[in-house]
């Protein structure tokens, strides 16, 4: 029983497939979060810049 659970758990040590898997989720991780701050500060300044012209139009006669 050992035996077998050395050789199973040496094969899980020589496999690299997962490994290239968790390299994908972690590149997927770091680019959604990039794209979010991105985009976060983006639509702050796009708020700011329509709340402004929406006071100006409103004191425009």
């Amino acid at each position: 029983m050992t035996n077998s659970f050395s050789k199973l758990l040496s094969k899980f040590r020589r496999d690299e497939k997962g490994v290239t898997l968790v390299e994908y989720g972690i590149a997927l991780v770091l680019a959604v979060s990039v794209g979010v701050g991105a985009l976060s500060t983006l639509a702050d300044d796009v708020d700011d810049e329509m709340t402004s012209a929406s006071g100006v139009l409103q004191t425009t006669p």
